[in-house]
C-alpha cells in the first residue's frame, strides 16, 4: 500500500503551466512530483528560518553578556590611526 494520499489543490493558471512544462521537459516524471519538491524546498526554508532565529538569539545574548557597549566611531579613528601609521612605517 503507498504512502501517498490524494488532495485536491487549486492553482492559478501561472502555476500550472510552470508544473506542466517541468513534467514535459523531463525535470520531473509527474505533477505530483513537482509539488512534492516544492513542498521539501518549503519546509527546508522554514527550518532554515527557525535555526537562524535560534542562531540571532543566541548571538544577542552574547553580545549582551559581553559587557557594555563603546562608540563606535573612537575605534575606528583608532584603527585607522594604527593603519595610517604600519602604511607609512613600509614606504
Amino acid at each position: 500500500m503507498s504512502n501517498f494520499q490524494k488532495v485536491s489543490i487549486a492553482l492559478t493558471p501561472e502555476f500550472l503551466t510552470i508544473i506542466k512544462q517541468a513534467v514535459e521537459t523531463g525535470e520531473y516524471t509527474s505533477t505530483s512530483e513537482v509539488v512534492r519538491d516544492a513542498l521539501r524546498e518549503w519546509k527546508d526554508r522554514r527550518t532554515l528560518r527557525e535555526l537562524d532565529t535560534e542562531e540571532v538569539r543566541r548571538l544577542w545574548q552574547e553580545g549582551i553578556g559581553s559587557g557594555p557597549s563603546v562608540e563606535a566611531a573612537p575605534v575606528f579613528e583608532r584603527l585607522r590611526g594604527k593603519y595610517r601609521r604600519m602604511a607609512a612605517e613600509k614606504k
